[in-house]
């Protein structure tokens, strides 16, 4: 019995393996440093905002502005995908499922036209044969028809 053994890759797969292998560990230390950067300067700008109520009342106060926008445009994409989800489903209840109910309708005629064709054509095919086959025998084991 042979054994499945794993497919040894080619030197330029190999090489292309290590290059993205390479590229994500370069994506991953990025996105790791940049992230810490970023905790770095929010703790930075909380402390420094601490010490000065009146620059920190302004930041909240355009924070809040930008919060405000933000969820403007959440709601606006909300629509949007409403919208989209009603039109998809507009399209399910009104061309695909008559398309199913026709495919259906089909396959149940082929299955009737089927089942009609075998017992009125087929099976009458047979018995004529099978009673040449054993007619031919018969006319065979007499020896009335000579070859």
């Amino acid at each position: 019995m042979t054994e499945n053994l794993p497919e040894t890759p080619s030197p330029e797969e190999a090489a292309r393996r290590a290059a993205t292998m390479r590229k994500q560990r370069w994506i991953l230390a990025g996105s790791i440093t940049g992230a810490v950067i970023l905790v770095a300067l929010l703790v930075w700008a909380i402390i420094e905002l601490s010490g000065h109520p009146s620059i920190a009342s302004n930041v909240r106060d355009i924070f809040i502005i930008f919060m405000a926008l933000e969820s403007l445009l959440i709601g606006a994409a909300l629509v949007v995908l409403i919208i989209q989800l009603a039109s998809l489903i507009n399209l399910l209840q009104n061309e695909v499922k008559p398309i199913l109910k026709s495919t259906s309708d089909t396959v149940n005629t082929l299955r009737g036209t089927t089942e009609f064709l075998s017992e009125n054509l087929v099976e009458p095919v047979i018995k004529l044969n099978s009673y040449l086959a054993g007619l031919r025998k018969v006319i065979d084991l007499l020896g009335i028809i000579r070859k």
